[in-house]
């Protein structure tokens, strides 16, 4: 009998201790559904190991567990977009948010739900630059660098192989429409030709019309500014299909696993780029992703640099209250500070709890500027024997 109620009284506590065990929420935002589902897998992991991470180690504010709560963006609804991020703070009472991924969505989840809830948003992967100028409130950052950026490194891609003429598809959207613009007026202003700078909504079973007019205007090189679950596939296999282009060039929204496995063959010799970087913390990163089960994919690396952002900002303010730890998100990604790769989460905050600085660089060599996105690492691949290849980083 004595040694059953003492047992009774161990679980009894062990259950008062889990239960009264603090928590913070997590929100982490992606098109599990839609034009991006096969790589936002990858990226919700990589977001979630970070947090885990930081569990593990005894959580931060001297013992608060990380916990991540899934939403689905879609990628290009806005409404479904804004209704999770609605039911992620309201119902769930998340505390920031990992995401969203697609432009479009973001600026609702932004303009809509956060702004009107005051809650802090790090989005891995939304590029419009649009975003570089909204209205925020000081509430929003991105690990992942402006289209303004990418419409660069295209261009030094192109013309590095001796492109003169290209014509654009792009997704009818605010991401496509933004990097599309940013391309055209790179790639002119380096004294190359854009033939047609069309857009294509997903979707389509026949996107016929859209390559007629594409074939019609001409160009070396199709640049398919698009999504490469949905109509950026679609664009492509019409354009092989009807043999109206046989070289593509790639940005972000393109790259994926899912792309080659779809086209085949006929893929291989295009190429394109996605942020990325050979530094220490990628390689540190990788193995991580390897030993947790999961690809690095693309903006996965940008995902758990986001989720770890927002982590050590709670930290440095003492405080899971966006209202507090805004202003400190800045001075974590960037010098001055001790320099902090993937793995070494608890190193950080033991840092800051002892009154330190730290230089958050993470798996993408992050960097922010104003107003609170990536200075921009971008990763060349190319389709070689039906799979993606990296060739270089710029």
């Amino acid at each position: 009998m004595k040694k059953t109620l003492i047992a009774a009284a161990a679980a009894s506590l062990a259950l008062a201790g889990a239960a009264s065990a603090q928590e913070v929420k997590i929100g982490v935002i992606l098109g599990f559904t839609g034009p991006l589902e096969s790589i936002t897998p990858d990226m919700a992991a990589g977001a979630e190991l970070a947090m885990k991470e930081v569990s593990e180690a005894g959580g931060i504010l001297g013992g608060t567990i990380v916990t991540p709560v899934r939403g689905d963006s879609t990628c290009i609804d806005a409404a479904a977009a804004t209704a999770a991020a609605e039911r992620l703070i309201t119902s769930e009472g998340v505390a920031a948010i990992m995401g969203a991924d697609c432009s479009g969505v973001t600026t609702a989840i932004l303009q809509n739900v956060a702004m009107a809830n005051g809650v802090v948003m790090i989005s891995p992967s939304a590029t419009s630059p649009a975003l570089s100028t909204i209205e925020d409130n000081g509430l929003f950052f991105r690990t992942a660098p402006s289209d303004a950026r990418q419409g660069v490194i295209v261009t030094e891609i192109l013309r590095g192989k001796g492109v003169n003429e290209i014509a654009i598809s792009y997704t009818n959207n605010d991401y496509g429409k933004g990097l599309a613009d940013s391309i055209e007026t790179n790639f002119k202003a380096a004294g190359g030709k854009v033939t047609l700078n069309a857009p294509h909504e997903d979707g389509k079973a026949d996107y016929s019309a859209e390559i007629g007019a594409l074939a019609s205007a001409g160009g070396e090189v199709l640049v398919v500014a698009g999504y490469l679950d949905q109509g950026g596939k679609g664009i492509i296999q019409a354009a092989l299909d009807s043999g109206a282009f046989d070289t593509f060039y790639l940005p972000d929204g393109m790259v994926g696993d899912s792309l080659p496995a779809a086209i085949g063959a006929d893929l291989n010799g295009s190429y394109g780029a996605l942020p990325g970087t050979d530094s220490e913390g990628a390689a540190l990163f990788a193995e991580m992703a390897e030993k947790a089960g999961f690809k690095v994919g693309a903006f996965s690396p940008e995902s758990y640099d986001a989720a770890a952002l927002l982590m050590l900002a709670m930290e440095k303010a003492k405080s899971t209250n966006s209202a507090d730890f805004a202003k400190e998100v800045m001075g974590i990604a960037n010098a001055p500070g001790e320099q902090i790769l993937p793995g070494q989460l608890k190193k950080a905050i033991d840092i800051i709890r002892a009154g330190g600085e730290v230089d958050y660089v993470g798996a993408s060599a992050v960097e922010l500027i104003e107003p609170g996105e990536s200075a921009g690492n971008y990763r060349e691949i190319a389709i070689q024997d039906g799979a993606i290849t990296t060739v270089g980083f710029r």
